[in-house]
């Protein structure tokens, strides 16, 4: 598969509430990490690993970042933009909002994730499984967050973010792929958690797992902002003893 070919929808939705007072007049996606909006840093990652399409679900404060971002030239990507409407229809009814613009088969990326997964492997292990979606996973032992994944055999056996049971040894990374056939399943402009959709597909056998090497960062958490912050700056400061616009 050509990830080139395969849309991201970016979930930017919500209201950030652990990061108030931060996200009380802007958006968390417009946050700023090393210099910049933390989008653009995405927005600069996702070009780098092949992505041309981007569809930006949007809901609190939404209207701030189509106003900064417009139709995502200056990143290099192909820019739009879906609305929940008065109501926030939550991360999958988000996504059931914004088929229209998504086509067959998309990526799913979380707008507080800072992901280095190689998308490209990330396709093809979907493409091979033959099923209709596909959760990252990472090896995390409780380090980074409350394991909640028991991955086996590269399919998820169990997912589930309240029941902490000692054989999870794997977090959902934040990155998923996925058939359009599965939202088109749930009712338009109902409001709905991704996390349902994950269930529903893992209790159909329908859930497949790819197994990231790399840890997932994140600005969702006043931790993860910080963390984060100290990370790009500390890459943005040898970028010109590298020679390259690239981060690790």
């Amino acid at each position: 598969m050509n990830v080139s070919n395969i849309p991201v929808a970016i979930l930017a939705g919500g209201l950030a509430t652990r990061l108030r007072p931060l996200t009380e007049k802007v958006p968390k996606v417009l946050l700023p990490v090393a210099g910049k909006p933390f989008l653009a840093h995405q927005l600069e990652l996702l070009r780098r690993q092949g992505i041309r399409r981007v569809v930006l679900c949007l809901g609190y404060l939404g209207e701030m970042v189509t106003s900064q971002f417009g139709d995502g030239h200056d990143w290099g990507v192909q820019l739009e933009y879906s609305f929940d409407g008065p109501t926030l229809l939550g991360t999958g009814g988000a996504l059931r909002q914004a088929l229209s613009k998504l086509g067959g088969e998309f990526f799913v990326l979380y707008g507080d994730s800072y992901l280095t997964a190689p998308f490209g492997l990330v396709a093809e292990a979907f493409d091979q499984s033959g099923r209709r979606g596909l959760m990252t996973v990472y090896r995390n032992e409780g380090l980074y967050d409350t394991s909640n994944v028991l991955f086996r055999d590269g399919r998820v056996v169990l997912y589930d973010k309240t029941a902490r049971l000692p054989e999870m040894r794997h977090i959902d990374y934040g990155l998923s792929l996925f058939r359009a056939s599965v939202f088109e399943e749930w009712p338009e402009k109902g409001r709905f958690d991704l996390a349902e959709v994950m269930r529903r597909l893992m209790a159909q056998g329908e859930l497949a797992g790819f197994e990231v090497p790399e840890r997932f960062h994140e600005i969702g958490s006043p931790a993860g902002l910080a963390e984060l912050e100290r990370l790009l700056s500390r890459n943005n400061s040898i970028q010109p003893q590298m020679g390259t616009d690239e981060h690790r």
